[in-house]
């Protein structure tokens, strides 16, 4: 009978506390402790810490100062930490919003944003040369017109 009571405690207590963190990091990207989970899957986590946004940064800034592959780019409503490495994960999004606990997303490094950059570079680079090509076909033409007209007037002379 207490086995029985015992089983029932183990599982009311995941069911009312599944969101609390207990790995100390997710993809190998460092994991705020005393967080509760928003979303989990293999590709994301959500969690929010009851901590401000300055200390949350300060905390990833220390455990992510041996990587230098890492960019952090501060925006209106978050701070985004990228990596640009070879790391499991691809970027931890702190948000700024005035709360007393602060929203931390890590997302996974994917395929998607991988090809997405890659096709992005390349249409860029024939953009730029295509620019390239026509200011040298006008200014070409620009050209041509003129001497072709300075030769006539020297002809004429």
């Amino acid at each position: 009978m207490k086995m029985k009571k015992f089983g029932i405690f183990l599982i009311m207590l995941a069911v009312l506390f599944p969101s609390s963190v207990l790995a100390e990091n997710f993809l190998e990207a460092p994991v705020l402790p005393g967080g509760k989970v928003l979303v989990k899957t293999d590709a994301r986590l959500e969690f929010v810490v009851p901590k401000g946004h300055n200390e949350v940064l300060d905390y990833y800034r220390n455990a992510l100062k041996k990587f230098k592959d890492i960019r952090i780019r501060e925006w209106k409503d978050s701070t985004y930490i990228e990596d640009d490495g070879a790391l499991p994960w691809h970027s931890i999004t702190i948000s700024k919003d005035a709360q007393p606990e602060t929203t931390i997303v890590i997302v996974k490094d994917n395929w998607t944003w991988i090809l997405g950059t890659l096709i992005l570079r390349f249409v860029g680079v024939f953009i730029v040369l295509l620019i390239l090509f026509l200011a040298m076909g006008i200014s070409g033409s620009l050209i041509s017109r003129a001497v072709g007209r300075s030769g006539e007037k020297k002809a004429s002379a």
